[in-house]
């Protein structure tokens, strides 16, 4: 119970923050991989339900996995001071980001939206060097910077260059996503990660289950084994077991160095295109595979 009432603490605890960069750094590539079948879950996912009932029945789902998790160890809620925060990663994380990708794959494949989680490394980066004064060194600005554009030049070629109507929501949830991001690997370092998506998950209940019934009532729902399969990740890998391991590996590495392992989302989005939903790649994909693997090596071990 003692690590439990921590999370209330002042200061920093040690259940978060590995000894080892290593531990640190592979909790956060566990998070990478589970959100990269985040969109093509959600694309299964749409083959079922409409984007407004997909979004919040899987945060209800999330906040009730979550919820059991904090009611069966007892934990005690977070100090005021920290709910602020918490707000923050819920509006990003739980709603915003969900919300504005699942709108923008109504009309968008999942290479091109693969653009937005492409900047999202270096945009989280930028946005804890603004928000907490960190100053990382050139090296890892340089690498980081060139690994993005690799990203973005991959998949935009990927969907043919073309811009459509669903980069607002594309570049929406960018920019909503890095808040959360950066607010949670803050949060995760004064108490339990999967406790820092627990509690907004749970924070954003009073609108999900509302929002949930409300969409239901109103759009089709057509129950499958994709549709099903696709909702049930999305809910407890992307939104609350993914969430959990990242946020550990942020609290353990940094947060501009844990962001830019998300380098290699997209083009592991891209793979999993290719085995669940049956599109095609070009040969540029190993090629940037490999220039995205030596950006993240670099940025890793570039100190700031």
């Amino acid at each position: 119970m003692r690590a439990q009432s921590s999370a209330t603490a002042a200061t920093p605890i040690a259940v978060d923050a590995p000894a080892q960069p290593r531990a640190g750094t592979l909790q956060a590539a566990l998070g990478v991989v589970a959100f990269s079948l985040t969109f093509p879950a959600t694309a299964w996912g749409l083959e079922g339900f409409g984007p407004w009932s997909l979004v919040a029945v899987r945060s209800v789902l999330a906040a009730v996995l979550a919820g059991g998790c904090l009611l069966a160890l007892r934990v005690p809620p977070p100090a005021r001071r920290h709910w602020p925060g918490l707000a923050v990663v819920a509006a990003g994380v739980v709603l915003g980001f969900p919300l504005l990708t699942t709108l923008a794959l109504e009309t968008s494949t999942t290479a091109h939206a693969a653009v937005v989680v492409g900047l999202l490394p270096l945009t989280t980066a930028l946005l804890s060097a603004l928000r907490f004064g960190i100053r990382p060194s050139r090296t890892f600005w340089a690498a980081a910077l060139a690994g993005a554009a690799a990203v973005v030049a991959f998949t935009v070629q990927q969907s043919g260059g073309a811009l459509t109507t669903a980069d607002g929501y594309l570049f929406g949830a960018l920019l909503v996503c890095a808040a959360g991001y950066t607010e949670g690997g803050r949060l995760a370092r004064v108490m339990p990660g999967w406790q820092v998506i627990g509690w907004a998950l749970v924070l954003c209940l009073p609108l999900t289950v509302p929002a949930a019934a409300l969409a239901l009532a109103h759009e089709p729902v057509r129950l499958g084994v994709h549709s099903v399969a696709g909702l049930l990740w999305v809910a407890a890998g992307s939104q609350f077991l993914g969430l959990v391991v990242w946020y550990r590996g942020m609290a353990a590495v940094g947060i501009p160095k844990a962001s830019q392992l998300q380098l290699a989302q997209p083009l592991l989005t891209l793979v999993w295109s290719v085995l669940l939903l049956g599109e095609h790649l070009t040969a540029a994909a190993p090629v940037t595979a490999v220039a995205v693997l030596v950006c993240i090596a670099v940025t890793q071990r570039a100190r700031g």
